[in-house]
């Protein structure tokens, strides 16, 4: 029964990770989004995980599940989606249909490096969940042959 909960913990890693993507490629899409519904530009935005837990979201409590019952992992989740609410660069364009009284345009605060490194890091680590899911997939099989021979 555990293989299948850590088929389970890695399945939502592999959720976790596709929307933290999401988030990432929506961040590089508004890179130059000066103004949006809200007002003002774009500010990047983030997702917060947690570990799922199924007595205690804190991480000593997860230490002594482990600890005492040899418990896989239980997964992880997303909690929320938040704002970087810092203030972008300003440039200098009195043109800009979005320029100030003194001719600066506020420009978002997305770093386009920075997000590529996050958006690799969340590749690596769905590409990690699914040798996750298919190295279990593999021992469940060759435990079926074994048990049919």
């Amino acid at each position: 029964m555990s293989m299948f909960l850590g088929i389970d913990a890695a399945a939502s890693g592999l959720t976790a990770e596709r929307l933290r993507m999401d988030v990432i490629s929506n961040n590089i899409a508004n890179a130059n989004t000066t103004r949006t519904q809200e007002g003002g530009a774009y500010h990047r935005r983030y997702v917060v995980f947690e570990p799922r837990a199924k007595s205690g979201n804190s991480f000593s409590s997860f230490l002594q599940r482990s600890v005492n019952k040899l418990e896989a992992g239980d997964g992880v989740r997303a909690v929320s989606i938040g704002t970087d609410d810092t203030q972008g660069p300003l440039v200098y364009d009195p043109g800009h249909p979005d320029a100030n009284a003194q001719g600066y345009v506020e420009r978002p605060n997305v770093n386009i490096v920075a997000e590529m490194v996050d958006m690799i890091t969340a590749s690596r680590a769905y590409e990690a969940n699914t040798t996750t899911i298919n190295a279990a997939k593999s021992m469940v099989t060759k435990a079926l042959e074994m048990g049919s021979k």
